[in-house]
């Protein structure tokens, strides 16, 4: 399958996974908890196919602060995309990938 990174600012390093930062591997989507102003930047999304031993980087994405501190209000819910049925051969490892959104 396909792999996904992100690069911030054009650097050559990829955006690191931490306690605020996960790239989803199903969908490539780059999540950030407690923006910071050191998160400020542009963000670039690099899709990796393995087998053809080839990677594509799309557009970059400006990430920006609210300059009037108003914070978005999301109702709690969790977010699961899960296929209908999940195979895996003894002894691999599965991944499932599940958001608790709120404030």
């Amino acid at each position: 399958g396909l792999s996904y990174t992100w690069i911030f600012n054009n650097n050559t390093l990829y955006v690191q996974e931490d306690s605020r930062r996960f790239v989803s591997q199903g969908t490539g989507n780059l999540y950030i908890a407690k923006v910071e102003a050191s998160d400020v930047g542009n963000y670039t999304c690099v899709v990796t196919n393995p087998k053809a031993e080839r990677s594509v980087q799309g557009p970059p994405t400006p990430l920006t602060l609210r300059g009037d501190g108003v914070m978005g209000e999301y109702e709690p819910k969790i977010e699961a995309r899960f296929p209908e049925t999940t195979y895996a051969a003894k002894g691999s490892s599965v991944q499932l990938e599940c958001f608790a959104l709120g404030k």
